[in-house]
């Protein structure tokens, strides 16, 4: 059926969506266990599996939000004023921020310091601390985490909201469309993408890839992922980008594991980034092509999973650090303690949110939700 209808709601990217914050917990979750430098380690260090499923997502995990959320950003403008738009934009995404900032992100650093044996003392000792410099790095010398550690893709979703919101608007007085998609975007999109990788990576670079990455990323989506031809193309290119997501997965993993990555500027630091653009790009189609063939529908795990999310975006890593914390130096095996996280994290997360979050207001506006009338409960 080639006819879209974009009136209605895509629910396959809200499929998306739900599926990609699990998958961010899952990669947190093996954060704790890799060779990559996070807020707490482990006592034992894991270079085969769970190394491997960190490096699998690792490079477009984070990518698909700010595609999404550039499609986002384009319906909310169809059916919302400036005003009204920005006000959405700071409640549901700057309150959070501010919650992660002072209330989510000192315990964090707190573990990390005392993990570390950077600080001794309690909690509570340890927090007018948290104002002591800025926070910049994992192992650096300042505490304060303006940017709510995990909660940067929030900040980073708020700036780009203001700042692109002049274009966007010029775009709509005028009655622009998205534009239609095809081959020529999908072969020339990507070069742009490639361009920033090798020049502005190391310019903010959080989560795998640098700050004006992800910036155009989301205005990608807002003009070319909204297109209402994108169905029709991804259902013609996905099981092509199917195969090159593979291939470029397999390239990228055999040359991580056995030449590990580039460190000085080359010809080959060239052709590793390359690889790892072509990696993303194919990868954001064959995620949107069997999201459109399996997943375009709704039922009400969809609708109570979806309004989840955004909670249990914001609770996720601190409640991993905070479990990790007290395993970390028990003689347990590996996937004894990968269970385990994986599990009572999971499990504390939902149970915060069903019992309480989504029924008390003042604590759905703190995670970004709507509030609800008594006639909705």
């Amino acid at each position: 059926m080639n006819n879209i209808n974009r009136s209605m709601r895509q629910h396959d990217l809200d499929w998306i969506k739900v599926l990609a914050t699990f998958i961010v917990f899952l990669y947190h979750c093996s954060m704790f266990f890799n060779t990559f430098p996070w807020h707490i380690k482990n006592n034992e260090i894991n270079q085969s599996t769970i190394q491997f499923f960190s490096l699998m997502v690792g490079n477009w995990i984070m990518p698909i939000f700010f595609v999404i959320s550039g499609i986002g950003t384009y319906y909310a403008l169809k059916k919302r004023n400036t005003k009204s738009f920005v006000k959405e934009r700071f409640l549901r995404l700057g309150i959070p921020l501010l919650l992660g900032v002072f209330v989510l992100s000192p315990p964090q650093v707190y573990i990390e310091r005392v993990s570390t044996h950077k600080y001794e003392g309690s909690f509570f000792s340890f927090y007018p601390h948290y104002f002591d410099g800025l926070y910049l790095e994992i192992g650096g010398s300042g505490n304060f985490a303006f940017f709510g550690h995990h909660l940067w893709y929030l900040l980073g979703l708020l700036l780009f909201s203001m700042i692109t919101l002049p274009l966007f608007l010029s775009g709509r007085k005028t009655d622009q469309q998205p534009k239609l998609f095809g081959l020529f975007h999908y072969f020339v999109l990507p070069v742009p993408l490639i361009v920033l990788a090798l020049t502005t990576n190391n310019i903010l670079n959080l989560g795998s890839w640098g700050i004006l990455f992800y910036l155009l990323l989301y205005v990608y989506g807002y003009y070319f992922f909204s297109s209402v031809t994108l169905k029709i193309f991804v259902r013609k290119v996905g099981l092509i980008a199917g195969i090159l997501s593979i291939l470029s997965t397999a390239g990228y993993l055999y040359w991580v594991m056995y030449f590990g990555f580039p460190e000085t500027v080359s010809i080959f630091s060239v052709l590793f980034m390359v690889l790892r653009v072509v990696l993303v790009w194919n990868v954001l189609f064959f995620i949107f092509y069997l999201a459109d063939r399996y997943l375009n529908f709704s039922n009400n795990t969809l609708k109570y999973t979806s309004d989840a999310s955004m909670p249990f975006y914001i609770l996720h890593q601190p409640i991993i650090i905070l479990l990790g914390f007290y395993i970390y130096n028990l003689d347990w095996a590996v996937p004894i303690k990968a269970i385990f996280i994986v599990f009572f994290a999971f499990s504390i997360i939902m149970v915060l949110y069903h019992l309480i979050i989504r029924r008390i207001n003042w604590l759905r506006v703190l995670f970004g939700l709507k509030v609800i009338n008594d006639s909705d409960k």
